[in-house]
């Protein structure tokens, strides 16, 4: 009984946690414990379980007597996690374009293939979590031959920081105009050119842009702010 509980709470908690991510649960939004509950058949205590552990990943926020709730974005974290992630990103990739060996390159490049052949969104509109697992990964590979383990970390747990705010920048503020396949593209010739100061720039770019379309969401609705 308690392995088929602990299955059906993995199972929620994964549920709740990519309905976040795809925007149907919105920044700042209420979790209603018998809401959840009927809606996946599952008890009032397995839903709680879940919303639990999505609070300890800062992707739900927990208060006494308030129950839960999605967690809400930050203009002022979001501008100054983006600042920081320009500086470090944007140094690392300049580093492991003065270091990267021809293996690097080959490996870039597969990264590349490998995301170009991914969709972000589904046929039926959501978001496919394929794609954002398979982005990271490019991205990693852009920083990988940089040749300093504490600047990779560095650059890399900001990502990490940031996953919230990436995934929630296309479903709630997606900006249509954009073509982040291009953006992509564009790297991967700079690399290819060695290009290091155009591939810092295009990072930085594309790194703000993301961040753009968030902005405009919580400037116009305060409710999604902390």
């Amino acid at each position: 009984m308690a392995g088929e509980k602990a299955t059906r709470g993995g199972v929620v908690y994964a549920l709740i946690r990519e309905d976040i991510f795809q925007g149907v649960l919105r920044p700042g939004q209420r979790l209603r414990l018998v809401e959840l509950a009927q809606r996946f058949s599952v008890s009032q205590s397995v839903v709680r379980e879940a919303l639990t552990r999505l609070s300890e990943q800062g992707l739900v926020h927990a208060a006494p007597q308030q129950g839960f709730r999605v967690v809400t974005v930050s203009l002022e974290d979001l501008n100054e996690l983006t600042e920081a992630r320009v500086e470090i990103e944007t140094l690392v990739l300049r580093r492991a374009i003065e270091r990267g060996s021809l293996r690097w390159e080959a490996d870039v490049v597969a990264a590349h293939h490998h995301l170009a052949g991914v969709t972000a969104v589904r046929p039926d509109g959501t978001l496919n979590s394929e794609w954002f697992t398979i982005h990271e990964r490019f991205h990693q590979r852009l920083l990988d031959a940089c040749g300093n383990a504490r600047l990779l970390a560095a650059a890399l747990s900001l990502r990490d920081a940031a996953t919230l705010y990436r995934r929630w920048s296309r479903p709630v503020g997606h900006d249509t105009q954009r073509d982040v396949a291009a953006e992509h593209q564009e790297l991967v010739d700079s690399v290819l050119r060695r290009d290091a100061d155009g591939a810092a720039e295009l990072l930085a770019r594309h790194i703000d842009r993301t961040s753009q379309a968030l902005r405009a969401v919580i400037e116009k609705d305060p409710a999604t702010v902390e």
